[in-house]
């Protein structure tokens, strides 16, 4: 009796390989990605080993990599917030109206006012329905209107205590780095470690199954989007402590942009259900490097846009790719 021949080694293997490659491809592209910018520029610009290159680039990329992680929770949970560059121009209107009264409360009413934004958009999305992209994209236009009414003009920011939270350091190492570093292992542990994580990759995986096993959907949304909020309000506290000054016309423009690409270049997928915090880190530094790349190559700031739109549909397709399988 014959056998019948069934697929060849090759035919077996190919379908295989190509699914190894995809899944390494969006696990740890991003950490291949920064390794080549690293080594182009090492090659091609000027002292960029220098110690301080490094420092300007770690202290450029902490706000970005704030306002990522409030990202990266939201896109976890199956939605996006597009309104977290209008938080960091409301943020740095408060901080200087209230300035005056010291930096803590200043700071502390910056944080407050990107946590209402947030709250705004988590009720439009928990308790009406609202999808999130419409949500956070209508309180992205209010949040800058509401921003530019406080301060209509840039403003310098003339203050001890902020000069010394944007340029100060321990041990060499800047403040704003600390402070995110401290914030993304907060986040990191957040979402591995406690209920609240697990409760919000659920409703990320399938919104209906976790409200059938009875997981408090409306109040996880809520809270990812005040933290978000929040988060969002404080990268704009260290960005004017940075440029000691408030804007609240260009602070914060296309930082939506910059955090839906490091988030997603770092494997988080933006159907849900999956949060990676490290990388997310390493899609902030790529971004980062990508934009300071093309700026010493003397290369115009559009080009820094349309890489990242590149780079973000490199990424959805490899998800996509991997999603099939």
């Amino acid at each position: 009796m014959a056998v019948p021949a069934g697929p060849g080694p090759d035919g077996a293997t190919a379908p295989r390989d190509r699914e190894r490659a995809l899944r390494l491809l969006q696990d740890y592209g991003v950490y291949l990605g920064v390794a080549v910018l690293v080594l182009v520029n090492v090659l091609f610009t000027p002292h960029f080993l220098s110690g301080e290159n490094f420092r300007t680039q770690a202290v450029q990329v902490a706000p970005v990599l704030v306002v990522a992680l409030g990202m990266a929770l939201a896109i976890g949970s199956e939605g996006v917030d597009l309104s977290v560059g209008s938080v960091m121009a409301l943020s740095t209107s408060l901080i200087s109206l209230y300035l005056g009264y010291g930096m803590w409360l200043a700071l502390i009413v910056a944080v407050l006012g990107g946590m209402a934004v947030g709250a705004a958009n988590g009720s439009l999305v928990a308790f009406i329905g609202v999808q999130p992209i419409v949500a956070t994209l209508a309180l992205m236009v209010a949040g800058r209107g509401l921003a530019q009414v406080l301060l209509p003009q840039l403003k310098d920011v003339r203050d001890p205590a902020m000069a010394s939270l944007g340029s100060g350091d321990v041990a060499g190492v800047p403040y704003l780095v600390l402070i995110a570093a401290a914030l993304a292992m907060a986040v990191a542990f957040v979402v591995r470690r406690t209920t609240f994580g697990r409760q919000l990759l659920a409703i990320g995986d399938s919104r209906p199954a976790a409200l059938l096993a009875g997981l408090p959907v409306r109040r996880v949304l809520i809270v990812v989007y005040v933290v978000s909020g929040a988060l969002a309000a404080l990268a704009g506290v260290l960005a004017t402590a940075r440029l000691s000054a408030s804007d609240p016309t260009s602070l914060g423009n296309l930082m939506e942009l910059s955090a839906i690409t490091a988030v997603v270049v770092g494997g988080t997928p933006l159907s849900g259900g999956r949060v990676r915090i490290g990388g997310t880190v390493a899609g902030a530094v790529l971004i980062q490097l990508l934009t300071a790349t093309l700026i010493k190559h003397d290369l115009p700031p559009s080009w820094t846009q349309i890489a990242q739109a590149v780079v973000i549909v490199l990424a959805v397709y490899a998800a996509r790719e991997r999603g099939k399988r």
